[in-house]
């Protein structure tokens, strides 16, 4: 076996693990392949021959090496782990001895907060789709779901018919790692929701064999997660709005307005469908107008006293 291929057969035995034991997405398989197909190519350059040969210093060179490139911290620290998963894996499958990339510090990454939308602002948005028209309907409906529910939008474009029950209120979502939840769906999605189904929906297949799919294009084909990329900005640049808006700021929208609502994190957790807290807890932040509701609703000098007139 000549060294690409001792590559490739661990290489297909860690994308195996993962979409078996794992169950990641294909984009997430695919995400690694690249990282680590692009360490192979670093290795070659350097006549390294196999895994079992990377040492800790060829972790460190490929760091630096990557850092020469200009990558930002986020990338290499991605590219990092996506490394030690699969030495992690190797070492356990007993193709390594050490994994080499477990003492390598990962670079730290400044946390962005995630931008969200204030109430008017989202009412203002969701005001924009003509709701009397199919394709303004199945617009309005996706805004409406992605922040009702707080759903990924990957999750969002696989939503079948038969996962949404607007007389409950529910819809059963398939998430990351195939792991599925039952999220809420607000009254004013179940509304907007019942209106696509009944005639929205039956305009855009106009006769074409159901798939079963919810979120459909104007030839009546399901949506990609990059299609509602795309319907986002249209809004955006047609009405030349301020707002950064992307379809993942509702979901941040949806977790800032729940947790400033008074919702505890671990029932955001799990309505998110984060596996760790850890990740939800980025959206604790508050605005600086709940901070001042709750500072003069709950001090007791916030406001001055009554005293009565002056003697």
């Amino acid at each position: 076996m000549d060294m690409t291929q001792q590559f490739d057969a661990e290489i297909s035995m860690f994308a195996r693990y993962l979409r078996v034991e794992k169950n990641a997405s294909p984009h997430t398989v695919k995400q690694y392949m690249a990282d680590i197909k692009e360490f192979v190519c670093f290795l070659e350059q350097h006549q390294i021959t196999a895994f079992a040969a990377v040492s800790y210093l060829h972790g460190r060179s490929y760091l630096a090496y990557l850092a020469k490139k200009g990558l930002s911290r986020r990338s290499i620290a991605r590219k990092l782990s996506s490394l030690r998963s699969m030495c992690r894996f190797l070492l356990r499958e007993g193709h390594l001895e050490q994994n080499p990339f477990q003492l390598l510090s990962t670079p730290k990454v400044e946390k962005k907060l995630p931008s969200f939308l204030y109430p008017q602002e989202v009412q203002a948005f969701f005001d924009l789709p003509d709701v009397s028209e199919p394709l303004g309907m199945r617009d309005r409906l996706i805004f409406e779901l992605l922040y009702a529910s707080g759903m990924r939008v990957t999750e969002l474009v696989t939503l079948t018919v038969d996962a949404v029950n607007p007389s409950m209120g529910v819809a059963l979502v398939f998430g990351k790692g195939a792991k599925e939840r039952y999220v809420p769906v607000g009254s004013y999605a179940c509304d907007i929701l019942r209106k696509y189904l009944e005639y929205g929906r039956k305009k855009l297949l106009a006769g074409k064999e159901d798939h079963g799919v919810l979120v459909v294009n104007y030839r009546g084909e399901p949506l990609s997660d990059r299609s509602v990329r795309r319907i986002v900005d249209k809004y955006v640049e047609t009405y030349a709005l301020h707002l950064r808006v992307s379809p993942h700021t509702f979901r941040h929208t949806f977790a800032t307005h729940m947790l400033n609502g008074g919702a505890d994190l671990r029932t955001v957790q799990e309505l998110l469908g984060h596996v760790n807290i850890s990740t939800t807890q980025v959206y604790t932040h508050v605005t600086k107008e709940r901070l001042r509701h709750v500072y003069d609703t709950a001090h007791p000098r916030a406001h001055p006293r009554d005293t009565g007139s002056s003697t």
